[in-house]
């Protein structure tokens, strides 16, 4: 019988009945510390890693590329601005509106049968996108909460099950994962592209939607649970930790700005009159730069600490935000922006569950990472949809920088506030200097 099996119904036995002695429960909290303190630091679980990578490659990569969908469909009037990303943002918002529920859910069905359905409604709501494609509120129910609710399990499911195979390497491994959604966001920018010239916005729904069932399901069937067990789904007394509660508000304010730049690049590149492929280009470059820092951060997790590497990847997004998008009005600078934002970008994703894992332990990651990521649903939903508020308040996509001023200073300045409540982290859980192992 699997170490899983041996704990979920250790638990669910002692959860049945509150009969037990004392030696007894103490047999049970010291085999489940045993389980947690032998992790295997590799074997099967570089497998349940590259299972998570595939799955993230579609799900995390999807969104990041809505933006070369948002612009063809801004290009053909279907909606303004801030509407087409409201329908992006809705999907991603499902990740933290879903979060406590989603984690309760892979619990009881456990994780193959998790990242089979969550696979099945992103695929599947690609392919029904296809019959909205001139329709906003059809793009709402198909793009934004089918393939939301879809995005939002399989985030939940691969953001917190490799956690249960490494403790050393946890960083490395939550990197690898996080870097798949970077390189799914870059290859599937350039897709989309070509196939939306050559195909149209339908078919390009049709022909992803399809590529996410037929590549997916073959992966999901390598996800096994090892620390699999029934707890509270929400831990009410963590409200009361100082340390949570920053890193809640800290994490929920680091996800305002998160998807501005990826959503407006090729509206931006449009508008300095650049070359179509530009946007998709830089998106692409944007999106590489993600799983590079992913993987980066996600290492540096192991050698300084997930909370020092969470604060240094939203530094280098603010000062990207703040310091050289205002002033890029030609490629050359939107390239190094592209390339620096996506880096403290794909840092931020990677480094939350190590850090929640590192402050937390393994088996509580799943219930303390989904409290988090249920903060963070008004930075996905209204996040992106305040940027085109302010663009079309100041000008419009087709104003120039000056238009696009506002929402690069608003996305900056968010960025700075979620780094203080993150050092704040730091400083209550370490008072050495920033680079002490924390």
């Amino acid at each position: 019988m699997s170490q899983s099996i041996q704990l979920s119904e250790i638990n669910r036995s002692r959860d049945a009945t509150h009969t037990q002695s004392p030696i007894s429960n103490e047999l049970t909290l010291n085999h489940t510390h045993s389980l947690v303190d032998e992790m295997p630091e590799g074997g099967y679980g570089w497998v349940v890693v590259a299972s998570c990578s595939v799955i993230m490659f579609f799900s995390v990569g999807g969104f990041y590329s809505w933006g070369v969908i948002q612009a063809q469909l801004a290009a053909e009037s279907i909606a303004p601005n801030s509407t087409l990303a409201f329908i992006g943002s809705l999907a991603v918002s499902l990740n933290a509106f879903g979060a406590i529920f989603m984690g309760r859910l892979i619990r009881w069905i456990g994780a193959r049968n998790a990242g089979f359905l969550s696979c099945l409604l992103m695929g599947g709501g690609q392919i029904l996108s296809s019959a909205s494609s001139k329709n906003v509120g059809g793009l709402f129910v198909t793009n934004g909460i089918i393939v939301g609710l879809g995005t939002s399990m399989s985030f939940m499911l691969c953001s917190t099950l490799p956690s249960q195979y490494f403790k050393q390497k946890r960083g490395l491994a939550n990197g690898a994962v996080f870097s798949a959604a970077g390189i799914g966001g870059a290859i599937l920018s350039v897709v989309q592209s070509v196939l939306i010239s050559r195909l149209g916005v339908a078919w390009t729904f049709r022909i992803i939607g399809a590529a996410i069932i037929a590549l997916t399901f073959p992966a999901c069937c390598f996800l096994k649970d090892r620390l699999r067990r029934s707890t509270a789904t929400i831990e009410w007394s963590l409200f009361l930790d100082p340390r949570f509660v920053m890193l809640a508000l800290g994490s929920a304010i680091g996800t305002f700005p998160l998807l501005v730049p990826p959503f407006f690049l090729p509206l931006y590149t449009n508008s300095l009159g650049l070359a179509v492929s530009a946007g998709s280009i830089l998106l692409a470059v944007f999106n590489v730069s993600s799983a590079i820092g992913r993987v980066s951060f996600g290492a540096l997790c192991d050698i300084c600490g997930p909370i020092t590497s969470l604060s240094l990847a939203l530094i280098l997004s603010a000062l990207s935000l703040l310091a050289i998008w205002p002033v890029s009005n030609s490629l050359a600078p939107l390239i190094v922006f592209a390339i620096l934002n996506g880096v403290g970008n794909g840092g931020f994703f990677s480094t939350i569950p190590s850090v929640v894992a590192h402050m937390y332990g393994p088996i509580r990651v799943t219930t303390v990472f989904s409290m988090i990521l249920t903060g963070w649903a008004a930075g996905y939903l209204l996040g992106a949809p305040i940027a085109g508020w302010l663009l079309d308040a100041y000008g419009g996509s087709g104003g120039g920088i000056v238009a696009y001023r506002p929402a690069m200073y608003y996305a900056g300045s968010l960025s700075v506030g979620s780094t203080g409540f993150i050092l704040g982290v730091r400083i209550l859980t370490t008072k050495k200097n920033l680079f002490t192992f924390a």
